[in-house]
């Protein structure tokens, strides 16, 4: 069941014209690379520069999911809520990564935490309206989903790997 408490804040964009990407700049991120000029283009018009700072919350468990990011530059641990014990450490993400997935599958609530660990840059993306194109252009779709679900399993098996990892050491034998 999804939580109701607000969505966490985002950083606010890059001044001026570095707020604005370049398709070339899209084209140039790997989870982008060999995508249709077309399909880039879609992107690029849901595209803006974005910069956080150490400890920033950009999205936290539970919030609604609207946005992702391709990451340039900095570091992001990706948390899960460990009840009492606080957050544990799921995979950090950095250059050339993308973070967030939750925006693209229903029921579009964020499935882990984002903290800042070093100074990042990324480009934001309008998820939703990205979602919306997806359903006027299934091909875009398509090509958004294969690449996005590749994300997904990665992270997946990222939480599979921390969570075997915290049983090894309550239980040796395993």
């Amino acid at each position: 069941m999804p939580k109701t408490r607000p969505p966490a804040a985002i950083a606010r964009p890059d001044s001026g014209d570095e707020a604005a990407v370049s398709l070339a700049e899209i084209a140039a991120h790997p989870f982008l690379a060999g995508m249709k000029r077309k399909h880039l283009r879609l992107i690029a018009l849901n595209a803006m520069r974005i910069s956080f700072a150490v400890d920033h919350q950009i999205f936290r468990e539970g919030d609604l999911a609207n946005r992702f990011y391709l990451v340039e530059t900095g570091r992001v641990a990706l948390e899960a809520e460990a009840g009492d014990t606080g957050r544990a450490l799921i995979q950090t993400v950095g250059l050339g990564e993308v973070l967030g997935w939750s925006w693209l599958f229903p029921p579009y609530y964020w499935h882990f935490s984002a903290r800042v660990l070093a100074p990042t840059r990324a480009i934001f993306l309008y998820g939703t309206r990205l979602r919306n194109q997806c359903e006027e252009d299934h091909d875009f779709g398509y090509e958004l989903i294969k690449r996005m679900a590749a994300v997904t399993v990665r992270r997946m098996q990222a939480a599979r790997e921390r969570l075997l990892q915290h049983y090894r050491q309550a239980d040796p034998s395993l």
